[in-house]
């Protein structure tokens, strides 16, 4: 598989000359700067482009083109907002670009609770508590029907042998402003400002407008926003079949229905679903082995043997979940994401796609994604989850992984920038 790296741009302050160091060989990214809803045009397209070739490295993924809101609800500006897409999506392809990761998730892109949890080797990660999670639903957003909703989650879910409700009064009674206003930085503006542009960062009123995104989805039920899913797709895979791009949807993350709202890509059955209704080898998946892993009723590693040839990107890291249900990520060596499996199988679809695609879209790419925070990242500045020694930790281990399984393959492993 490609090593590939989620970078954020020319102002990243992970430059493209430390990612040449550490063996990366694609750069994933977006045009940050474009506002949501417009085009991206081909000359802001080529010049990004340009810049990471002159590193050395090519434009592998695009992470994300956003799909706005709009297009998820089926909203009166929809069809416009589709043909804006389209336009970019051409622009991309025209510029050789040729993968695609978006999610369809309503308003919330991936949840946390916590983006410092302590790790008992002294490093920190992403972490996610249900009863912080159900607190700020019910006395931050104040949510109507939360409570009977998370009631039923709760007894959904008597396996974890908790009563959330019965923690979320104890937090009630402990929260202070500054606690409050935390854990909307963190659901909110830390993990959403930089990849979803609807918040941003200086936001005055984040949680009305978390409102007010939330109204948008009123009365919208999951099978519709399948349809509308299918709508889209449909309408955008003339493009992808004309300069051969593959789409591919990242996992919901948790991969739980919340806030009330729909989600669609949260198991076997979901993923099944999108990929039967647009049959097109171009509609397919990211398969985020974290994202998956942070639901129990999800086995990785069957997920993966059964969608390897519809996947088109891979996050290879782990989630562990405590007996509470509560996760985190894990090492990824470790967790309920078995990568050493995954890496055989999707080092041999790899191989398959060299004898049956077009050499536009043989490669697999691959990023570590999420990784701990570690010996002086939390000072740095980067954004949440994407810290650069944690990572660089995380992408040699699974370096390690894939060089292991290339031997046994009979496969040649090449490490950029070394001789042999």
């Amino acid at each position: 598989m490609e090593r590939t790296w989620r970078w954020f741009g020319k102002n990243d302050k992970i430059t493209l000359a430390m990612l040449k160091q550490i063996g990366v060989e694609g750069i994933v990214t977006a045009l940050h700067d474009v506002p949501l809803g417009e085009v991206w045009t081909r000359e802001k397209i080529r010049d990004l482009k340009e810049y990471i070739e002159s590193y050395g490295m090519r434009w592998s993924v695009v992470e994300s083109l956003p799909v706005t809101e709009t297009i998820k609800y089926g909203g009166p500006d929809r069809d416009q907002q589709i043909e804006v897409y389209k336009e970019s999506l051409a622009n991309l392809g025209k510029e050789g670009i040729h993968c695609v990761c978006y999610n369809f998730m309503p308003v919330l892109d991936w949840a946390r609770t916590d983006l410092l949890h302590d790790n008992p080797n002294g490093t920190s990660n992403l972490y996610f508590n249900w009863a912080e999670f159900a607190y700020f639903d019910i006395h931050i957003l104040k949510r109507e029907g939360a409570e009977e909703q998370w009631k039923a989650f709760n007894e959904a879910h008597k396996e974890w042998h908790r009563d959330i409700l019965a923690e979320v009064s104890e937090i009630k009674a402990k929260a202070t402003p500054e606690y409050d206003h935390d854990l909307v930085e963190t659901i909110v503006i830390k993990t959403q400002g930089f990849v979803s542009g609807n918040f941003k960062e200086g936001d005055d009123k984040p949680v009305e407008l978390f409102r007010q995104l939330l109204a948008l989805y009123d009365g919208v039920t999951k099978e519709q926003l399948q349809d509308n899913m299918k709508t889209w797709l449909e309408a955008i895979m003339p493009i992808c079949d004309e300069y051969d791009i593959d789409m591919c949807v990242h996992p919901d993350d948790p991969p739980f229905p919340i806030l009330g709202l729909p989600r669609i890509v949260n198991c076997d059955e979901d993923i099944q679903h999108f990929l039967d209704a647009v049959p097109n080898e171009h509609n397919g998946l990211t398969f985020c082995a974290g994202s998956l892993s942070a639901g129990g009723h999800n086995d990785i590693t069957k997920l993966a043997e059964k969608y390897h040839e519809r996947t088109h990107f891979v996050h290879l890291r782990s989630c562990h979940i405590f007996p509470n249900g509560d996760f985190t990520e894990a090492s990824h060596l470790g967790g309920r994401a078995d990568l050493v499996e995954l890496a055989h199988i999707f080092e041999k679809e790899e191989q398959r796609r060299m004898t049956t695609r077009k050499p536009t879209t043989q490669k697999l790419p691959m990023r570590v994604d999420h990784g701990m925070t570690m010996l002086g990242d939390e000072s740095k500045g980067y954004n949440a989850g994407y810290s650069f020694l944690g990572r660089m930790f995380g992408l040699a281990q699974v370096q390690g992984i894939i060089a292991a399984v290339d031997k046994e393959l009979g496969i040649e492993y090449k490490q950029p920038g070394f001789f042999g």
